[in-house]
């Protein structure tokens, strides 16, 4: 029977680094345009800059979407660390990295040798940080060009600014009838809405959010109500809004918190109060989220959708469609106006701890569910969730008495850091988060356990065994048999990287009978029995390797796991070749890794690589084999030490080089390796799927180039918190 099927991986849910999809027209800035092309074309590097609401961002994107070569963008505004702009620049890129090196020594090696566009958007509270980093990539990579965008410049030698005006008039009057018609309204070019225009001095978010206000008030009582407010900030706003200079107009900044206080002033008090609230939440949110966090003390739960379209229709949120489903935005000129008001009312405090309970319900019921039938889901949403839960870990780990939630938040994510290919920023917070003192020990210990079997992945075997023991240790102490159980399962799990295979085998078997006894079972526990039947297999005993492998994809089918279900598969195909059964391998190993590839487990990837190339080379094709040996080759820097630097593991790999080298000779065989290396995983994982396969390498008389890459409720959150305090 074939089990669940993860999509399509070259769908691929988890890219980043793409422009953003345009979910209304663009309007105007043809000239804007065309100069910003040509600036990029004659510098390096070249800073966008103006206020907020003018339009940078939309227009950088529009940019990057028509550039020549290779673009990214990378979000910065929900980045609060300047610790980690590096990271969150990789992530941008969709750059998936397990090892422990600094994620600027994986931007350097992803982007070297080719022409490239990196959009940094949003940097303007991490200046210093930006420009260091920037300075470095741009020195380094001569084929690198960077388009910043912001409201002050990054300060560099050889920056070209790019100062963007506002709309011009009949630009703006375009935009204000343009979102008009998006809701059904026609507005004729008349005095009222030149005159309307011109008061909002043309900028975007300004024009946009009078025309969300169509649907209840005409352009002529729109211009009286913002006349009244200009009024009101002459005299000195309420809001605190800065006077303009006597006898001049108000700067640029004062117009547009003018419009977004008028604005907010046309909202109803539950619109006011939701505004503000939503504010606490990092780049998007789904309404789940928003009538849990932002319901209750005058706005009931019931009437959170309805107050929510109210200001979607507003344009103070906008709707997008997401892997996840559908989320809201909020522009940060808007959410900072919100936050602003939530500090004023003294609710910030709490409404920033319901948001912290919503998402460690949420973690928790992810765990739950990555053992299920929606595994897939789980990583689409905590994809979609990261800036929310990274905000969530922020706040536990920085409040005092806090501690312990992010420890439980850090160490229930695991499944994100390990299945989801985030091993690197997974060990900053756990690592981050056992560093602190908790008086509730089941959290640390289940951080310290999840901090040692990322290490091991990592290929960093001092620390993980350092964690692991004292996991152990502290679980000894205070009787806590789940953590007991964990800590000696990843014990045996690095022996068996280590190949310390008696040791590895009695540490699983011991961990499985523990998991058995406490009534353990999850993708974790089938792990542990698939880690087992690697240990048998490399002592020869292939029937019990085989035994204990096909009851995990027993448990696997019914549970419509996927994850462990892949290196079971792994294992079966091991056997498989092993046996001559080469045809039933290769068909084991293509499911393998449509499915690591589509989790971005990269360590399920490679190693499936390499018994592919092994597999490849047994049915007669050897040059396809090395080339699959350089495309592993090239993953390998990305995951740790080839093969863990295991005899074991790297038996096939030796095979296969051995017997495509006799079948080629030396240098064909290394020039077969060396294309395979020049392929991006994504061209190697098609190729090996057999997607881009062609006619035999050794019919070509030159080697080919790379192809190029063109929840849960309410409840979940106050039980996960409960649960989380001890």
């Amino acid at each position: 029977m074939r089990g669940p099927q993860c999509p399509d991986p070259f769908a691929d849910p988890f890219a980043a680094g793409d422009p953003p999809l345009e979910l209304t027209t663009f309007v105007g800035r043809s000239a804007e345009f065309a100069e910003l092309t040509a600036a990029l074309g004659r510098a390096r590097l070249v800073t966008v800059t103006g206020v907020g609401g003018v339009g940078k961002s939309r227009l950088a994107a529009r940019v990057a979407a028509g550039w020549e070569s290779a673009a990214g963008r990378v979000e910065l505004a929900p980045v609060r660390d300047p610790q980690f702009v590096e990271y969150a620049v990789a992530e941008g890129l969709g750059l998936t990295d397990h090892t422990a090196r600094p994620p600027r020594e994986t931007l350097l090696e992803h982007l070297a040798g080719r022409p490239a566009l990196l959009v940094l958007d949003g940097f303007e509270h991490l200046v210093e940080a930006c420009a260091e980093l920037t300075a470095e990539l741009l020195r380094k990579l001569p084929w690198l060009r960077v388009l910043a965008v912001g409201r002050r410049p990054l300060g560099l030698a050889g920056e070209r600014l790019f100062p963007l005006a506002p709309l011009g008039a009949d630009e703006a009057v375009e935009l204000f009838a343009d979102r008009a018609r998006e809701q059904g309204l026609e507005v004729s070019d008349g005095p009222e809405v030149r005159e309307l225009c011109r008061r909002l001095e043309g900028i975007p978010l300004a024009v946009e959010l009078a025309a969300g206000r169509l649907r209840a008030l005409s352009p002529a009582q729109l211009l009286e109500r913002l006349d009244d407010r200009f009024r009101l900030l002459s005299a000195g706003g309420r809001d605190g809004s800065p006077r303009p200079v006597p006898g001049g107009p108000p700067c640029r900044h004062q117009t547009l918190r003018t419009a977004i206080g008028w604005s907010h002033e046309l909202c109803t008090p539950a619109e006011r109060l939701l505004w503000a609230r939503l504010s606490v939440f990092a780049q998007t949110f789904d309404l789940e989220a928003v009538e849990y966090v932002c319901s209750g003390d005058g706005l009931p739960a019931e009437d959170v959708l309805d107050v929510l379209s109210e200001l979607l229709a507003q344009s103070v949120i906008a709707r997008e469609e997401t892997p996840a489903g559908p989320r809201y935005r909020m522009l940060d000129t808007v959410r900072a106006y919100g936050a602003d008001w939530l500090e004023g009312m003294g609710d910030a405090a709490r409404l920033r701890r319901r948001h912290r309970d919503w998402y460690l319900g949420l973690a928790t019921w992810c765990e739950l569910d990555w053992f299920s039938p929606r595994q897939g889901e789980v990583a689409a949403r905590v994809e979609a969730e990261l800036p929310n839960l990274r905000a969530a870990l922020e706040f536990c780990l920085t409040e005092p008495d806090e501690a312990h939630l992010g420890q439980y938040l850090a160490g229930s994510l695991w499944f994100c850091w390990v299945g989801c290919g985030r091993l690197a920023e997974g060990r900053r917070w756990l690592a981050r988060s056992v560093e602190l003192d908790s008086e509730y020990e089941q959290s640390r210990l289940k951080a310290l356990w999840v901090l040692g079997y990322v290490a091991i992945l990592q290929g960093d075997a001092v620390p993980a065994l350092a964690a692991l023991r004292e996991c152990r240790e502290q679980a000894e102490r205070c009787a806590d048999p789940t953590a007991v159980a964990y800590a000696e399962h990843r014990t045996g799990c690095l022996a068996l990287v280590t190949d310390d295979m008696a040791r590895a085998e009695t540490l699983l078997r011991s961990a499985l009978d523990r998991y058995q006894e406490i009534g353990e079972l999850n993708s974790n526990v089938l792990m542990g029995q698939v880690e087992l039947a690697m240990t048998r297999a490399f002592q020869g005993d292939l029937p019990d390797a085989v035994r204990l492998c096909e009851d995990v994809r027993r448990v696997c089918e019914d549970h419509g796991e996927l994850w462990a279900r892949s290196y079971a598969l792994y294992v079966l195909a091991y056997a498989a070749w092993q046996e001559g059964i080469q045809d039933r391998a290769r068909d084991l190993l293509a499911e393998c890794l449509r499915n690591a590839h589509a989790f971005r487990d990269l360590l399920g990837s490679v190693m499936v690589l390499e018994l592919l190339a092994l597999v490849t080379a047994a049915q007669g094709e050897p040059a396809e084999a090395a080339l699959l040996q350089g495309a592993a080759g090239r993953i390998w820097p990305s995951v740790g030490l080839p093969l863990f630097g295991s005899a074991y593991f790297n038996a096939p790999h030796e095979r296969c080089e051995a017997m495509a080298r006799q079948a080629l000779g030396d240098p064909r065989y290394e020039e077969c390796v060396r294309e395979g290396a020049g392929l991006d995983r994504a061209t190697a994982v098609a190729r090996a799927l057999g997607r881009d396969r062609r006619r035999p390498l050794d019919a070509l008389a030159a080697p080919r180039g790379a192809v190029p890459q063109g929840g849960g409720g309410a409840d979940h959150a106050e039980a996960a918190a409960d649960s989380a305090r001890g």
